[in-house]
């Protein structure tokens, strides 16, 4: 049809295209915050809230308690570890210098040194009895340690076979709550996807047809950019089930509106030749002879042939004869090339 337009009036229709595309662009922007913002009327719930009520509060706090003591125990333990690891350098130092100080005593062989061999021999058991306390406290840690963290793990194991207990009514409630959810957004968009399509069937082609083809694109926005990723899946059963709908309904549209259009064809065949091309829109003829089709039934046919006057498939006229000069002319045209004489109903020359 561009091409039958004026040049001012082809700016005007893409300055409506545009204000469908706008006006659509809003509507999409609302819709997808409505969309977005239905969840909310849902209360979220996670796996603790299927937990039982007596036993999860209990295993929790044991839990909590286990952790608290491991990490006591830890802490005990490397200051405990810390304690040995300085009374094993003190003790080592203290049989090292035990050791040569012995070494100079065998060698002066002087008895007045035998009181300094007996406190030197008992600093050194003090010392060994030090290293030994550290190691009994360092295992005692140890021991410690492994009761908590053997506790912990007795908790989280009870804790755990809870959360298996309430995991399947937690799944379940999930998926009903998505169902939900869906339903929510199947409410709000499908009758938008209703009304359009009875816009698009009734309004299209009315005065304020860029508000009809934006709110048309809004919804057809909203149903499968908004909607049909949150399809519920269930294995895949409800999305092949909606997809098979969703077929049939198109395909049944499809093929009736095709059975329409053959006979709207058939029908429009029938009438006269003079009364199919004033039933026909100008623009739209305009259109189909600027593919070399045939304005009624939509066939190629070889308008640059001169002897062509009549479509060979369904007989409209395409060619005719002014009727002031006589010159050969489109059948289509409002007004004579050759002389710009108002186009009057003259037969075929």
């Amino acid at each position: 049809m561009g091409k039958a337009l004026r040049w001012s009036e082809k700016w005007f229709h893409r300055g409506l295209w545009l204000v469908a595309f706008l006006f659509a662009w809003f509507l999409v922007g609302l819709g997808s915050t409505i969309v977005g913002d239905l969840p909310q009327v849902e209360q979220q719930r996670t796996l603790d809230d299927f937990l039982d009520p007596q036993q999860a509060p209990a295993l929790k706090r044991a839990v909590e308690d286990a952790q608290r003591a491991a990490r006591d125990a830890r802490s005990a333990l490397d200051q405990a570890q810390l304690r040995q690891q300085t009374a094993q350098a003190n003790h080592r130092a203290a049989r090292d210098t035990f050791g040569n100080w012995l070494a100079t005593r065998n060698a002066t062989q002087r008895p007045e040194q035998d009181p300094e061999l007996i406190e030197r021999t008992r600093q050194l058991d003090g010392y060994r009895q030090a290293e030994r306390d550290a190691l009994a406290a360092v295992e005692a840690q140890q021991q410690a340690a492994l009761n908590a963290s053997q506790a912990q793990q007795r908790a989280q194991e009870g804790l755990q076979v809870l959360e298996d207990q309430a995991r399947d009514t937690f799944m379940a409630a999930q998926r009903a709550q998505e169902l939900r959810v869906f339903l929510y957004r199947l409410a709000l968009t499908l009758p938008l996807l209703v009304v359009a399509g009875w816009l698009f069937a009734r309004q299209r082609k009315s005065t304020y047809w860029p508000f009809v083809w934006g709110f048309i694109f809004f919804a057809l926005f909203a149903f499968f950019v908004e909607l049909v990723p949150y399809l519920p899946s269930y294995g895949g059963y409800v999305r092949y089930i909606v997809g098979i709908v969703l077929t049939v309904i198109g395909g049944r549209y499809a093929i009736g509106a095709l059975q329409r259009y053959l006979q709207r064809q058939q029908q429009a065949e029938a009438l006269p030749d003079r009364e199919r091309r004033q039933e026909l829109d100008y623009d739209l003829a305009q259109t189909r002879l600027a593919k070399s089709v045939c304005p009624g039934c939509e066939r190629p046919v070889d308008l640059k042939d001169p002897k062509n006057d009549f479509c060979p498939h369904c007989g409209m006229g395409l060619h005719n004869h002014c009727g002031a000069c006589n010159a050969r002319k489109s059948a289509f045209t409002r007004y004579c090339y050759a002389c710009g004489e108002p186009a009057r109903a003259e037969p075929a020359g």
